[in-house]
């Protein structure tokens, strides 16, 4: 999978006094930089104010206009001083701009200092932000105070804000398929559509008799049945599994990818048991397995609220997520625990390649040989963020926190795919899930980004979180 750069607008700020050589060299030494971190960007032509930097506040609609016109272009704004900057144009301009702003502030140099020379743009972000304040601007401003565009501080300040912006524009405004109706026995999973919706996350709902339906139009001669065929075999190993159960799988995932595609979906929260093994004997697992190494995310047991939190975590990391079970204590290590689902874990998460067999847990239920689909093996090392949402009073309310899989050894024929999970202070952060009420999954992606992804969910999105 990957997951596209932010493209950002970038803003310049000036204060006429300050000699123009400043705003020349920024102008040219930012873009440049910010195209060799991979991003792309639009800038206001040098020629619409003095330096096509904004000074005053007929200058900032100017560049308010100028947005107007590229809407759809940019995903953020990039605030930059190179000298001082005025506070009032900036409002102007970006009172109204709708994405994460970002602060930079160039530093002075100690050999540089007489008025020919000097910028000041350390006092002047104060008085930026503080204007911000008082027009309720939602901004971010990261450390250090000062940064130069060059530097790796500065690198590492645009990876933190393109993380955050890409969950900022990629939860907003999204869609996520319920396919079946809630796992009835799972009230844990609940979720309240109307809450999403404020939140600009709206939820389409689709019978699973329909899904089935559809599933028997997909033949085996057909193209799009080839094709799904040719890549599952690749991407587990089948060996032992009725062709009949393969054939069945194969139909639901061209279901899948095509409800995707029709209903333009962002992910998908699907009902995968107890029907599919009663009526169809096989298990979805390995088509979530693959979905999600694709990025295309799907939660499991219709938990809706999961959906959304793997979204948020795959868009900061750029990597898959998943869906896990918070499932058993690990020997008495009280900071560690095992992670385990049925098999959705995305192939780049695991060991090895995994191996499909029947669903060992529900054949107590629907016999043997009547679950085949779950994609079985191990979680890799890996650190990792993980979180959950839940509704509540007409609020998105999530945890996020950081761990890492380890090495350490999980008995054979432990069901499933799983992973042992260290994470610091874990009974406290146990016992808080279980207070608030949240919910026995948790979503996991590669990667440490739970900053960017409270500031995004927080500040951006209006929603809680509580950091764990």
């Amino acid at each position: 999978m990957s997951v596209a750069k932010t493209s950002f607008a970038v803003f310049f700020g000036n204060r006429g006094f300050f000699p123009g050589s400043l705003m020349k060299g920024a102008r040219q030494e930012l873009v440049e930089v910010l195209h060799r971190l991979g991003h792309k960007t639009i800038v206001m032509d040098e020629k619409a104010t003095r330096y096509g930097a904004v000074e005053t506040v007929q200058e900032g609609k100017l560049y308010a206009d100028f947005l107007r016109k590229n809407r759809g272009k940019f995903g953020g704004i990039i605030l930059s001083l190179p000298n001082f900057g005025d506070e009032t144009g900036a409002v102007a301009a970006l009172e109204e701009a709708g994405v994460p702003i970002l602060v930079q502030a160039y530093p002075d140099e100690l050999d540089k200092m007489a008025p020919a020379v000097r910028r000041d743009a350390f006092c002047g972000k104060f008085s930026v932000m503080d204007v911000f304040c008082q027009y309720g601007v939602k901004f971010t401003a990261l450390k250090p105070h000062t940064v130069s565009p060059s530097s790796a501080e500065f690198a590492g300040n645009v990876d933190y804000f393109d993380r955050m912006c890409r969950v900022v524009n990629g939860v907003k405004g999204m869609t996520l398929g319920a396919v079946g109706a809630r796992t009835t026995p799972f009230k844990t999973v609940r979720c309240d559509e109307l809450s999403l919706q404020k939140h600009g996350i709206t939820v389409e709902t689709y019978d699973l008799s329909d899904v089935f339906r559809r599933m028997d139009s997909v033949k085996p001669t057909g193209g799009d049945f080839k094709a799904k065929a040719r890549c599952l075999k690749a991407y587990s190993n089948w060996c032992g599994v009725p062709g009949k159960a393969f054939a069945r799988i194969v139909q639901l995932g061209v279901v899948l990818d095509a409800m995707v595609k029709d209903y333009n979906l962002d992910a998908i929260a699907l009902r995968c048991w107890v029907e599919m093994q009663q009526q169809l004997n096989i298990s979805p697992c390995v088509l979530l397995s693959e979905m999600n190494e694709r990025g295309i995310v799907v939660a499991c047991e219709v938990d809706v609220g999961n959906a959304v939190a793997m979204h948020a975590l795959k868009l900061a990391t750029g990597n898959p997520a998943t869906c896990l079970d918070w499932n058993n204590n690990y020997a008495d290590d009280p900071d560690k625990c095992i992670l385990f689902h049925c098999g959705p874990v995305p192939q780049s998460l695991m060991t090895a390649k995994g191996t499909i067999t029947d669903h060992a847990i529900l054949a107590n239920a629907v016999g043997e040989g009547c679950a085949f689909g779950c994609n079985t093996g191990r979680i890799a090392p890996v650190d990792f963020t993980y979180g959950s949402l839940l509704t509540e009073d007409g609020k998105l309310k999530f945890y996020v926190g950081e761990g890492a899989f380890t090495s350490d050894p999980i008995p054979e024929d432990f069901f499933g795919c799983a992973g042992v999970a260290e994470i610091e202070d874990l009974q406290t952060v146990l016992q808080t899930i279980g207070y608030r009420g949240y919910r026995h999954h948790v979503s996991v992606a590669a990667g440490q980004v739970a900053e960017p992804v409270q500031e995004a969910l927080t500040k951006y999105l209006g929603c809680e979180v509580l950091r764990l």
